[in-house]
């Protein structure tokens, strides 16, 4: 009884404090908060709706509406007429029965059609967006149309990667890429069952289209072993779960020594000439782009300084 008396003073007490918040005039910079720079916190429970109301009310007061997104043609204004949207995400076995792979985009310009023809950017290709959905939770809505600001999910075939840019504009353009953060720990990962190669390289391609790890081969190597990449030690743990539940391939990783990751920026550099330490290792990405792994930074200094002019960056970009 104690428990709940408690409970119930510390309810009403919040809910006071609510209350007051809700006809009170906000006291904090928009500015700051429009730049990143402060971040208002609200208390409430979505369970029981409590609380709900007065963050959706104040939340509509401090976003904004959709803003420009720069790409290689300069920045894209959301009122413009052409169609155009950027993909940012990509989930795959939603629903496992079907084994379906959803590309969720965001629209930054223009008006979305259900079954438009839009151009894909990087495949180079015209292609038509059917049966576009707006997902909340495990709920699936059927859309007919969006506008500049919305997200929607369309199937994919296997032809999107995160970065990519869809258009309906006659000059073609490509939005900015998102920046791809440097891995920090590594793993070279083969298959246990040499039977289901097949298995094996769709699913951790899939998952690394999706974002959740980094792979890459071996310079001149192919795809008999991958190394992956990952920010944390338990995106290991996820790869190995995720191979093993839905694709149906049980793997063994090795732990790799390295600790630092850069990426050539030199785009015409002679991988073949590159002089490096005796603990670098040359990998590329998945769109061939060359990297280099190293133990520690005193080897990432030393091969900057035996190869003049070479340029290594700690982010990619998608």
């Amino acid at each position: 009884m104690l428990v709940q008396q408690i409970g119930e003073d510390y309810v009403g007490q919040l809910r006071d404090e609510i209350e007051l918040l809700d006809g009170a005039s906000a006291e904090f910079d928009q500015e700051l908060v429009s730049v990143g720079k402060l971040s208002p916190v609200f208390f409430g429970s979505a369970l029981t709706n409590f609380g709900v109301e007065t963050f959706l009310k104040h939340f509509l007061q401090m976003t904004t509406p959709p803003l420009s997104r720069n790409s290689d043609q300069g920045a894209i204004d959301p009122f413009a007429e052409d169609f155009s949207a950027f993909v940012f995400k990509i989930q795959a076995n939603m629903n496992k029965n079907h084994r379906d792979r959803i590309a969720f985009m965001r629209i930054c310009s223009g008006r979305f059609d259900a079954g438009m023809e839009v151009r894909h950017i990087q495949g180079g290709k015209s292609l038509r967006l059917s049966q576009p959905q707006q997902l909340m939770a495990q709920e699936r809505k059927i859309i007919e149309e969006a506008y500049a600001g919305d997200i929607i999910g369309v199937f994919d075939p296997g032809i999107f990667s995160i970065g990519d840019t869809l258009t309906t504009a006659k000059d073609g353009f490509a939005f900015e890429g998102i920046p791809t953060f440097a891995p920090e720990h590594f793993a070279r990962v083969r298959q246990v069952d040499t039977m289901k190669r097949k298995q094996f390289v769709k699913g951790v391609m899939q998952i690394a289209q999706e974002g959740a790890i980094q792979i890459f081969q071996e310079y001149k190597g192919g795809m008999e072993e991958i190394i992956v990449g990952v920010v944390g030690v338990l995106q290991f743990d996820v790869l190995k779960y995720r191979l093993e539940n839905e694709y149906n391939v049980e793997i063994r990783m090795e732990n790799l020594p390295y600790e630092h990751i850069r990426w050539i920026e030199n785009k015409n550099l002679d991988m073949d000439k590159l002089t490096g330490t005796s603990d670098m290792k040359k990998i590329m990405d998945l769109k061939g782009n060359p990297l280099l792994l190293f133990v520690n930074a005193w080897s990432v200094g030393m091969t900057l300084e035996r190869n003049e002019g070479l340029e290594l960056s700690e982010f990619g970009r998608n």
